[in-house]
């Protein structure tokens, strides 16, 4: 990983380099305008290897630079849309708790860490049951891995571009500090963090987390029937983490519910990474150029992002399985039934890691973490279904160095069984790696995952096909995926749910 010291001394090293500055005078170009940066340059079959940095420069002042500011101290009118105030407000203070960084909150309890690498990690997820009258093991550790952003421009200048932002930049190291009532709402509370800079110095950042109940309104079940009505508001708590990775910035979400759902969002945001070009109109474009014309001669590039997340699963203790439950189409044999068709279960207990390599969409199917060795009354396997985002897989040509490299990439779900020394699933050392430490090699070994300490290994993606509104800072893209208890209780954990008390309003009244 580069450190923030690293990459910043190779930065100024083109201002000490003599004909560097030679080539600037010639042209005519302010020195006090350019600013250089340092990017990884990947690995394309070299035998051999040595840490290097590509820097490149760049100079601040341009042609034409119209409708490309978005600081908002530098807008002009008109403005819009106008949107109105909204109050979000605790009298009795939060309803959660924080000792050390363990953070209790109506059913749960969990531990709140942070990592230079990959950021938040979450830990000793437990849930109260009601019925058991005691605390439930869920996930024993949860953090994104590595995130893999693979752009799509094969040229000289850009075909090394294909960056793993944890293992490569520090995901963690490049946590941004969180502002009250724009990153978070009103009745957040904030947590710092802490790392070893590259001379081993410690570096704070403020305001790394926010912790915060979320009530919008949202509804935690509810049913009518005849003249009653019975309905149950729903509140969850989230934590947020933001890392800004050069020009992205990421906003993490980890989100519990009462209902024992663990949901995880990720908003994808900032500036896009954009080139220059000759056109100003699509018409004149007669050439693959890697991209979408945003604005006059300037062109975003097509790329991706995989983000994967190491769960380390402990559902109601460590010996688990993973069930694939198969959903198959069977025919109705009684013809004096007019009905045809119809769908059952058929489940799948993997054995091996390589039965437990899914790409998602395929195949529909149901996929569980159960613990094969407890089972509710009705005699089903207790468990946690994954509940994924939408399916998205790598284009690259598997023999593509970078596709090597981000093997992690070729299944969105792996089954592993648990190793302390497989956390990141892109390798040990990430930058100039040759993809020879990826979970896509570990699991060759085909170890048994049956009723064992396991991990699953979860990968969502977008494909990014830049578009206009996305320039010159892009509106928040968001996606995300779930963890949803699946026969973990006896029945619905939430039935005697207490709604949150409602506040009085002006002109507010629960009366037609």
């Amino acid at each position: 990983m580069l450190t923030f010291g690293e990459q910043t001394v190779a930065s100024q090293l083109p201002f000490s380099y003599e004909p560097f500055k030679e080539s600037l005078r010639k042209r005519g170009l302010n020195i006090s305008q350019v600013l250089c940066a340092s990017f990884t340059i990947g690995w394309f079959g070299e035998r051999k290897t040595k840490r290097t940095v590509k820097v490149k420069c760049y100079y601040r002042k341009v042609a034409k630079a119209e409708g490309t500011e978005y600081r908002a101290s530098k807008l002009k009118p008109p403005f819009g849309p106008k949107l109105k105030g909204i109050a979000v407000t605790q009298h009795d203070g939060p309803g959660f708790t924080i000792d050390g960084h363990s953070v209790s909150w109506a059913n749960w309890i969990f531990h709140l860490g942070f990592d230079i690498q990959v950021g938040p990690i979450i830990s000793l997820a437990s849930i109260y049951d009601l019925q058991k009258q005691k605390y439930r093991q869920v996930l024993y550790r949860g953090f994104i891995s590595e995130l893999f952003v693979p752009y799509q421009d094969p040229t000289e200048e850009w075909y090394y571009t294909t960056y793993f932002d944890c293992g490569e930049y520090g995901f963690g190291q490049s946590m941004s500090s969180l502002q009250p009532l724009t990153d978070c709402p009103a009745n957040a509370v904030f947590l710092d963090a802490y790392y070893a800079a590259s001379d081993g110095s410690p570096v704070k950042i403020s305001n790394a987390f926010c912790i915060f109940e979320r009530y919008a309104g949202d509804i935690m079940w509810r049913h009518t029937e005849s003249e009653s009505q019975m309905k149950w508001s729903d509140v969850s708590l989230v934590v947020r983490a933001v890392s800004t990775v050069g020009n992205y910035d990421y906003i993490i979400d980890w989100e519990f519910k009462p209902s024992g759902s663990i949901k995880l969002g990720v908003g994808l945001t900032g500036i896009l990474e954009v080139k220059a070009g000759p056109y100003t109109n699509t018409d004149q474009i007669k050439e693959d150029i890697y991209g979408t014309l945003l604005a006059d001669n300037t062109i975003g590039v097509y790329h991706d992002h995989f983000l994967t997340y190491y769960l380390d699963l402990d559902i109601d203790g460590e010996a688990n399985s993973f069930v694939k439950n198969n959903l198959e189409t069977v025919k109705v044999k009684d013809h004096t039934i007019p009905r045809k068709s119809y769908w059952t279960v058929v489940s799948e207990t993997a054995k091996t890691e390589a039965e437990a390599r899914i790409n998602l969409g395929l195949k529909p199917s149901d996929l569980v973490v159960v613990n094969p060795n407890k089972k509710t009354k009705q005699g089903n396997k207790i468990g946690y279904r994954l509940l994924p985002g939408s399916a998205v897989h790598p284009l690259l040509v598997t023999d593509d160095y970078p596709q090597i490299r981000g093997a992690f990439t070729n299944y969105n779900v792996w089954i592993t069984p648990y190793n302390k020394s497989e956390k990141w699933v892109g390798g040990l050392y990430v930058d100039r790696s040759r993809g020879d430490d990826t979970i896509a090699v570990w699991s060759l070994r085909d170890r048994e995952i049956e009723n064992k300490d396991i991990v699953l290994w979860y990968t969502m993606g977008i494909h990014h096909v830049p578009s206009q509104e996305d320039f010159p800072v892009m509106p928040t893209l968001s996606g995300g995926f779930e963890l949803r208890p699946t026969n973990f209780f006896e029945s619905n954990p939430v039935l005697k749910a207490k709604s949150p008390k409602p506040m009085h309003w002006p002109n507010c009244t629960s009366q037609h």
